[in-house]
């Protein structure tokens, strides 16, 4: 081979090239996180190749990385100290395709056992390279292999069709790429431009960065460190850092796996909810890496929309990559990727509700609404959800809170449900006629606060084999109460006279036997439906139909006993008195919007049995 060289591109790096240019990234400072990366991996081979035992030229140069940028020439030059390569190897690595020299290295050391670790954290030199072409004029690349009788090589190329390549005298070990940016690209070769890339997609690269003489890579990625390893103190600095707060998270999960996927995730917890603040929506602040290189900033579909509040990172090694490394080739490992890391955080939740529940209670209170979307939402996880829920009940003191789990754990033998009510406040939960009956036969009941709570339970349907059943369906009957009831034929007459007072605001009158109490109840003609129900669906201007009820009336109350009675001597009263009856049991159930016509019908009672 002569001093210099004139090759024609392989007509498949031609087309590649007319690919790269014209289409393949969609923004082109995405060439200098390429360049990095690939001078990153040459690194991470010469670490390798020191270890080999084999003679190395320059071993005492370390390996390190630096950017240089030149306003005024118009130029941008990445340098690593690197692994090097042959004049053999620039041909095969930047003049065909049907060759890289990282896949023939990754094959001879994926041979050596006791190295994988060590291959599996280096990439390909390949294709990234060619994006130089987006911005140059010209691409020219300085060379020496780690060999100790290797030459100097220089390959240049403005990629319209051919290289040159020469020998380089007295050159350092690794790889300098030079690009002279044509006149539209120039502000790449602003420093200040360049230090904003290389912080977002390559501050996490292992090897110092120089840019310009300063290092621009000051945070460690720790998450590829062993946990063990890492002090308290790193974690809140590399928390402050990505999240962007100052306050301690309330959360973190740090962990690495082998299997089904090679992964190494940190997660946190932040300290505040921004969607209790009013603030709007969160946005997930868990970027996606590949090898300490940024994929995707606040990456989506890699935690499920209800897992949105958390902030970290997500690096894995198997994730097959496009040409460019912008995008996913293959959704389905993505999903698996997603399912793995979710079904571990809340794995973490799980384990720290048993070791550390004052701090699982923390993160529960600011976070509880996202987990209950979770089980509304989420079918994969919901069991794994339902297991995270808290609420506080019937058998616990004001404040306390209970999982599903406990309350399992205290029911009877032969109970089959666990029964569930939702109020306003604990008061209101205590008071509510619904429960009368639980009262009566001592059965524990949840108390549901917030409005989306009926609609998790609804989703989750049951909890360990155990029907979860909201109190307002259910067909309970109390045991044992004293008071003789109406007669089934006054109760009938009674009945029949409600429904014609009542008309079509009522659907039924039932005979309750699960008051004690009270006098009356309604409930909603649809089976699956409850008065929060239906405030929640109009909240979110959903269409529910015409609302229809059921009163249920107590036979054994004296009110209803004397309804019967002065229906047939005062049968105004008794129809003021029936009108008072239902509005007061809508009223319980937390349907009455409008309070003033019941206060008026009030006055009116007031006023017949004051003149009495």
């Amino acid at each position: 081979m002569s001093e210099a060289e004139e090759h024609v591109f392989q007509a498949e790096i031609q087309q590649l090239l007319d690919i790269v240019i014209h289409s393949l990234y969609t923004d082109k400072e995405i060439f200098i996180r390429e360049l990095v990366s690939n001078a990153a991996d040459a690194c991470e081979k010469h670490r390798f190749q020191m270890t080999s035992g084999q003679q190395v030229f320059e071993p005492e140069v370390e390996p390190k990385i630096k950017v240089a940028t030149d306003d005024v020439a118009g130029t941008i030059s990445i340098t690593d100290t690197g692994i090097g390569m042959t004049r053999e190897e620039l041909v095969e690595n930047l003049g065909t395709i049907a060759h890289s020299g990282s896949k023939a290295f990754l094959k001879q050391i994926s041979e050596q056992k006791d190295k994988q670790a060590d291959a599996s954290l280096i990439g390909q030199f390949g294709v990234g390279f060619y994006s130089a072409f987006m911005v140059a004029e010209e691409v020219k690349v300085w060379t020496r292999s780690w060999h100790p009788n290797a030459e100097g090589q220089c390959w240049t190329s403005d990629g319209r069709g051919s290289y040159r390549i020469e020998k380089a005298a007295d050159w350092s070990r690794g790889t300098r790429v030079l690009v002279k940016l044509r006149e539209a690209e120039k502000e790449f070769a602003q420093g200040s431009r360049v230090e904003n890339i290389l912080k977002r997609y390559s501050n996490f690269v292992s090897f110092p960065i120089e840019l310009n003489g300063e290092v621009a890579n000051t945070v460690s990625a720790i998450w590829v460190r062993n946990k063990n390893e890492i002090k308290d103190e790193e974690y809140k600095e590399f928390y402050r850092f990505i999240g962007h707060d100052q306050q301690e998270p309330l959360g973190r999960l740090h962990f690495s796996a082998d299997a089904p996927l090679a992964i190494n995730t940190l997660l946190f917890v932040p300290a505040r909810n921004i969607e209790n603040l009013g603030i709007g929506r969160s946005e997930s602040g868990v970027n996606l890496y590949c090898r300490k290189i940024l994929i995707e900033a606040k990456a989506k579909d890699l935690f499920p929309e209800w897992l949105r509040f958390l902030q970290g990172v997500v690096d894995s090694e198997d994730l097959p990559l496009n040409i460019s490394r912008e995008s996913m080739q293959d959704s389905s490992l993505l999903q698996k990727l997603n399912k793995v890391i979710t079904s571990r955080f809340l794995k973490y939740l799980e384990d720290l509700s048993r070791k550390d529940a004052a701090q699982f209670d923390l993160i529960y209170r600011e976070y509880q609404r996202f987990l209950k979307e979770g089980v509304i939402s989420d079918f994969t996880h919901r069991k794994e959800l339902g297991k995270l829920l808290r609420y506080e009940s019937s058998a616990l003191e004001k404040g306390q809170m209970t999982s599903l789990a406990d309350y399992v754990k205290r029911m009877a033998e032969d109970q089959k449900e666990i029964y569930y009510l939702y109020a306003p406040s604990r008061e209101t939960a205590e008071q509510s006629p619904y429960r009368e009956a639980l009262q009566n036969r001592k059965l524990e009941t949840l108390f549901l606060f917030d409005p989306w709570d009926e609609v998790a339970m609804e989703h989750l349907g049951e909890f360990e084999e155990k029907k979860l059943c909201a109190v307002e369906r259910s067909e309970l009957e109390v045991e044992n109460v004293a008071g003789e009831p109406l007669s089934e034929e006054k109760v009938a007459e009674l009945s029949k006279w409600l429904k014609e007072t009542l008309g079509e605001r009522v659907e039924e009158i039932k005979t309750s036997g699960r008051l004690v109490n009270s006098p009356a109840i309604v409930v909603d003609s649809e089976p699956a439906m409850t008065a929060n129900m239906r405030r929640l669906m109009k909240s979110l201007n959903q269409e529910t139909g015409a609302a229809k009820y059921h009163l249920e009336i107590n036979p054994r109350h004296d009110v209803i006993k004397r309804l019967h009675a002065v229906r047939g001597a005062d049968e105004p009263l008794a129809k003021v008195a029936a009108e008072q009856l239902f509005d007061n049991a809508r009223m319980a159930a937390g349907l009455v919007e409008d309070p003033r016509e019941l206060v008026g019908r009030l006055n009116t009672l007031l006023q017949k049995v004051l003149a009495k």
